[in-house]
């Protein structure tokens, strides 16, 4: 927990990887402690912290953790066909097929749905080769 309400001249430095780094300037410090209870660091959802002097970081929100993880490309009655996103720069994404059957159906009728449906998806694969980068 911080202290009471404490207003300082500060030093704000915005970073390239999105965090801001916030410095008391050099004539606040008899202001400090800011933090109750002895405490060095405070911490606060959102990735702020706050130390004894007033130093405070804040860190960007991990992006890119929560959203689609596929990108769906073809569909067929039973499968999907997805893209994985491009996970660091430049390295493409993967494909992943995902076929679904109900449970009720017989393994040969399964069977020949698969390869109806496979043949269905590689015949739009070698459609959009020459298209479309993986």
């Amino acid at each position: 927990q911080i202290l009471h309400d404490v207003q300082m001249d500060t030093q704000t430095t915005f970073m390239n990887n999105g965090d801001i780094n916030i410095y008391p300037c050099i004539w606040e410090q008899d202001k400090a402690p800011v933090t109750a209870d002895g405490k060095g660091l405070v911490r606060y959802r959102a990735g702020v912290m706050v130390e004894e002097d007033g130093r405070t970081r804040m860190k960007r929100y991990r992006d890119g953790l929560n959203g689609p993880k596929y990108e769906t490309i073809f569909q067929t009655a039973h499968a999907d066909v997805k893209r994985t996103r491009e996970m660091n720069h430049g390295q493409r994404g993967c494909l992943k097929v995902e076929f679904r059957f109900p449970r009720r159906y017989p393994l040969s009728l399964m069977k020949s749905l698969f390869n109806q449906e496979s043949e269905e998806i590689m015949a739009y694969f070698n459609s959009r080769k020459e298209e479309t980068v993986w």
